[in-house]
């Protein structure tokens, strides 16, 4: 697809709350001024990190419109529209496209365990979304979904569709994936990104990645790694990846989205690491633990608002 190709890090931006579970809408103006100061290259928003399983559909455009709002074009937003409805998800790109998004994500439609679309269904899924906009289109290859997305299968949508430009592949064995996909797509692919809060990023990278769409945590690192490598000091990248892997490991592995909002909530960009019910807040050991690995490597997330 023509026009900008977009690289490097697109951090997903939490949905901030309140105590009571409402939402927060300065601190989420807070979250956006954060990320931007960060030097992301883009920003993700009412995605999986962002708790979209858990906003009304009247909160999704109240968020929507602050944060595009707020953003004011300083750098390009991403609106994750997944939803298991062909029609639903292709009304919630034409929202986006209208409210400035500058690219959509979504995952291939799914309801639970079981119930999911066969490949046919699936391409005439972003068939249609790709119908009704005149955006990029990402793709969310993630296990929430349950859905088995061959990298040939993948090939042959961007091959279909030409909206279809950009791939986040999160599933297993990622770096597999990109590369064969990469090879079998070739330059109808504007950018192939991984996800998983960056935990095979140096793989992924080698494999061809050429972004990277991770939690808020530590993008301004994460921005540092792929600038890096895409600039051929692939040593200094592994450097400063490993330096902060302990981290991303105890993110990913121990407490999911929640350790974005502790750290934004201990850094003060936020008032409320509250996440919504029934999602229950991390175990004091655990938070501590994070708190600990942070403090090692002084993120921005614990000293921007400072």
């Amino acid at each position: 697809m023509t026009g900008k190709v977009y690289t490097g890090v697109f951090p997903i931006a939490p949905t901030t709350f309140d105590e009571r579970g409402d939402l927060d809408l300065d601190g989420q103006r807070q979250v956006i001024d954060f990320l931007i100061d960060a030097e992301v290259d883009g920003i993700c928003i009412l995605a999986n990190y962002s708790e979209q399983f858990a906003l009304t559909d009247d909160e999704r455009e109240t968020l929507m419109t602050t944060i595009l709002e707020h953003a004011a074009g300083r750098v390009p937003i991403i609106v994750t529209t997944t939803h298991y409805s062909t029609r639903i998800a292709a009304e919630r790109s034409r929202r986006a496209q209208e409210a400035g998004a500058a690219m959509v994500m979504l995952m291939p439609p799914y309801h639970g365990t079981t119930l999911r679309a066969e490949e046919a269904g699936v391409a005439e899924y972003f068939r249609q979304v790709a119908d009704a906009i005149d955006l990029p289109i990402m793709v969310q290859d993630a296990p929430m979904s349950g859905t088995v997305l061959s990298a040939p299968f993948l090939a042959q949508l961007a091959a279909e569709i030409p909206q279809l430009a950009y791939f986040k592949v999160e599933s297993a064995g990622a770096a597999g994936k990109l590369r064969e996909l990469i090879r079998l797509a070739g330059d109808r692919i504007d950018g192939p990104f991984d996800g998983e809060e960056g935990i095979t990023l140096m793989a992924d990278l080698d494999a061809g990645a050429t972004g990277t769409m991770p939690s808020a945590m530590i993008p301004e690192v994460l921005g540092e790694v792929v600038r890096l490598f895409l600039g051929g000091e692939r040593e200094s990248a592994m450097a400063l990846y490993d330096r902060h892997l302990p981290l991303i490991n105890f993110e990913n592995r121990q407490c999911n989205l929640r350790a974005t909002k502790v750290l934004m909530e201990e850094g003060g960009i936020i008032g409320s690491a509250a996440t919504r019910h029934p999602f229950l807040p991390l175990h004091p050991d655990t938070r501590t633990g994070l708190l600990d690995l942070a403090r090692r490597v002084d993120p921005l997330i614990l000293r921007w608002a400072r």
